[in-house]
């Protein structure tokens, strides 16, 4: 049997530290138990150009699962890439 460890999907999330769905999105993979790794474009210029070449555009947030992403907090995207319901 699979353990949640195992199958739980690489998720990064670019976020600026004044983003108020930034800081929802993170708390709804909080609530879920997804963990994800934080990425503050304001503070990274490389992770800028990556959300330019990724999604055309610098807004936050962006959530990457297993490398797609997921533009804005989209509550049903998420959940369809992450496997819940």
């Amino acid at each position: 049997m699979k353990t949640m460890e195992q199958k739980q999907p690489k998720v990064i999330i670019f976020t600026t530290p004044t983003c108020p769905w930034c800081r929802a999105a993170k708390q709804y993979l909080m609530q879920k138990k997804i963990k994800f790794t934080e990425v503050d474009v304001t503070r990274d210029q490389r992770a800028v150009k990556d959300l330019i070449r990724l999604t055309g555009q610098t807004g936050v947030p962006v959530i990457l699962i297993n490398n797609r992403p997921v533009v804005g907090f989209d509550r049903a995207k998420i959940d369809q890439l992450l496997g819940l319901k």
